[in-house]
């Protein structure tokens, strides 16, 4: 199971620490503010309340094993730079971190942080590539180029495994995860639809209808893919 911490509980946090957790993962929050501590605690992995610019305390929690750490700090910008140093300091390697603007996003950038995330940025990006495809449930550019997206599986997808599909070779885009319903029936007979991520999905797992597909590529290779996919004909 992947293991994400998310260190600021603001909304943008918040909202990335429960999205994680209703997806399965295993989720770490921080936080200095010990009510909100409390309030999240119920629903993720763990919670902490802490100063993130304190060293031994974000190596009590053996942040470096984690598979990405998000950091969520709002205003306190000052605050946001000493934790990612810390973070970089201890061994993390990856890590995301919510800026205010473009300078700040370039300190972090300086340090060593490899995906700055402006929301204004996010939400327009979004937005757009929403209307031009509503196949497009997100997208997010990262700061290496790359772009992470989520997409109902287009008609010319249904019915191919991985392997047929071929992305990574003839588009440059790579599967990461694939989102589907599963239906199951509890003991007084009624129809239950859960939501169920394949986190790993290998070469003959096959894309059914109303499949959520979590791609990443460079921000050319994705565009040109939701371009193609969404001008079909057939």
């Amino acid at each position: 199971m992947a293991r994400y911490a998310v260190i600021g509980l603001g909304r943008f946090g918040m909202t990335v620490a429960n999205i994680l957790t209703e997806s399965g993962m295993e989720v770490i929050a921080i936080d200095r503010n010990q009510e909100i501590v409390d309030d999240v605690s119920v629903r993720v992995t763990s919670a902490y309340c802490m100063d993130s610019t304190e060293e031994p305390a974000l190596r009590s929690l053996n942040l470096n094993e984690a598979d990405a750490v998000i950091i969520g700090i709002g205003t306190n910008i000052q605050e946001s730079i000493l934790t990612a140093a810390l973070l970089r300091k201890i061994g993390v390697g990856i890590i995301y971190a919510k800026v205010n603007n473009s300078l700040h996003g370039r300190i972090l950038e300086l340090i060593g942080v490899q995906n700055i995330l402006l929301p204004e940025e996010i939400v327009g990006t979004q937005l757009a590539k929403t209307l031009i495809s509503k196949n497009v449930l997100e997208y997010i550019s990262l700061s290496s180029g790359h772009v992470v997206m989520e997409m109902v599986a287009p008609r010319s997808f249904v019915g191919k495994d991985l392997q047929e599909l071929a992305l990574p070779s003839t588009r440059g885009v790579n599967i990461i995860a694939i989102k589907y319903n599963s239906l199951s029936v509890t003991e007084d007979g009624r129809n239950v639809v859960d939501k169920v991520t394949n986190d790993m999905p290998g070469a003959n797992d096959t894309v059914n209808e109303g499949d959520v597909l979590i791609m990443m590529g460079p921000k050319g290779n994705v565009d040109k893919l939701i371009y193609e996919t969404t001008n079909r004909k057939d």
